[in-house]
């Protein structure tokens, strides 16, 4: 009789659900869910910094093809467009209250004072870094101002080093050489189109003046990533989202300000009378260059927000082959070999930026396996209340 009690005993403690077991498997759900929640915005952001930027760029040379002429106003369309995001900001707002990642101790929200600085600083650069590539777009061929821009992941790179102790592995150096090249290659580039439009002055002040953007760039990236974790001490929807609106209001004040004391503002009403493609199609030009320069916007500084801003530089140049090819098609721009080794590196420059990112991915999920499977066998090992359940069981 004291044996059957002793098998029901066994039985019975087998069937109770093992607490502890069953709450890692939630919270291996939880997590799981979490990762690929986190890996949608990725992707999401990631199309919109590739489709933004690249219907952005192509807008802003038909710009200019077919008339216009005034780089401060191609500045201002880079900018002004974020009131839009005002209504998107305002819906989502609720959904996004519980994703944060904060790097604070204390919990306090930053002064007045320290956001404004931050935004000051930040939107004065955004509004000037946006001139020099207003200028380095009005005497390049797209082809060629989209491949120096890729200098841009390697000027970011070496920003974040300093600034956000960014790890420069051989494989990532190896990136930033090759990328370091491609541009290199372009400057010794001999345009066959447009020749009769540019001088070499004029192309030489353009390419210097896209480097100067793309290093602006790769500093103001950096500048961010540096803001969310020293300043605002919290990366959250709302900080996000903050940080593109008020940084976009300063820049668009700087670039209207550049607008009126240049007095390009006295001749764009004969400019919009003689653009080729009409009045209309004036307008719509610089709206929708506005819109897409904005969803560059978002995606960008999303990625700021979810992985670094070494990975959101990276992911702008993922771009890269988009808008040669597009030029191609549209603009009728000539790819001669010097062009086509510089893509060619670029591409294996970033494609080597990924690699190192995936190998960083892979360890840290290898060790977290490990930890989650020396837990798993430790609890099915044992019972809820301590003993062997298949030693009891056996018995």
């Amino acid at each position: 009789m004291n044996g059957d009690q002793e098998l029901q005993v066994i039985v019975q403690q087998g069937k109770e659900p093992n607490p502890t077991v069953k709450d890692e498997r939630t919270q291996t759900g939880v997590t799981h869910s979490n990762t690929y929640k986190r890996w949608l915005w990725v992707a999401v952001y990631t199309f919109f910094v590739i489709s933004g930027q690249s219907v952005a760029t192509i807008l802003g040379r038909i710009y200019y093809d077919n008339g216009g002429n005034s780089k401060w106003l191609a500045t201002v369309v880079q900018l002004v467009g974020f009131p839009i995001l005002l209504p998107y900001y305002l819906l989502s707002i609720k959904t996004h209250t519980t994703t944060t990642i904060t790097h604070r101790n204390d919990g306090k929200a930053a002064s007045l004072r320290n956001r404004v600085l931050v935004y000051v600083v930040l939107g004065v650069l955004v509004g000037a870094d946006c001139y020099l590539y207003s200028v380095g777009l009005l005497y390049l061929p797209v082809s060629t101002y989209s491949l120096i821009c890729a200098s841009q992941l390697a000027f970011n790179a070496f920003f974040s080093y300093f600034l956000n102790s960014q790890k420069l592995t051989p494989i990532i150096l190896n990136s930033l050489l090759l990328l370091t090249i491609s541009s290199t290659l372009l400057a010794f580039n001999n345009e066959d189109s447009n020749s009769q439009k540019v001088t070499k002055a004029q192309y030489v002040t353009s390419f210097l003046c896209t480097i100067g953007a793309s290093a602006g760039f790769g500093l103001v990236l950096s500048l961010q990533q540096l803001a969310f974790r020293k300043v605002l001490k919290r990366q959250t929807f709302t900080e996000v989202m903050d940080m593109i609106i008020y940084v976009s209001l300063v820049a668009s004040c700087v670039s209207l300000v550049g607008l009126f004391a240049s007095r390009e503002w006295k001749t764009l009403s004969s400019e919009m009378e003689n653009y080729k493609l009409g009045k209309v199609s004036y307008v719509m030009n610089l709206v929708w260059t506005a819109i897409t320069w904005q969803v560059f916007n978002i995606g960008g500084t999303g990625l700021i927000f979810e992985l670094s801003s070494l990975f959101s530089n990276a992911i702008s140049v993922l771009g890269l082959p988009v808008v040669p090819i597009m030029a191609v098609i549209i603009f009728h721009d000539k790819m001669n070999g010097l062009k086509v080794i510089s893509m060619i590196l670029a591409i294996w420059g970033f494609m080597s930026y990924v690699y190192q990112h995936y190998l960083d991915d892979k360890n840290v999920k290898k060790s977290l396996g490990i930890q989650r499977v020396e837990s798993s066998d430790t609890t099915e090992a044992e019972g809820p209340n301590g003993q062997k359940i298949e030693t009891s069981s056996a018995s």
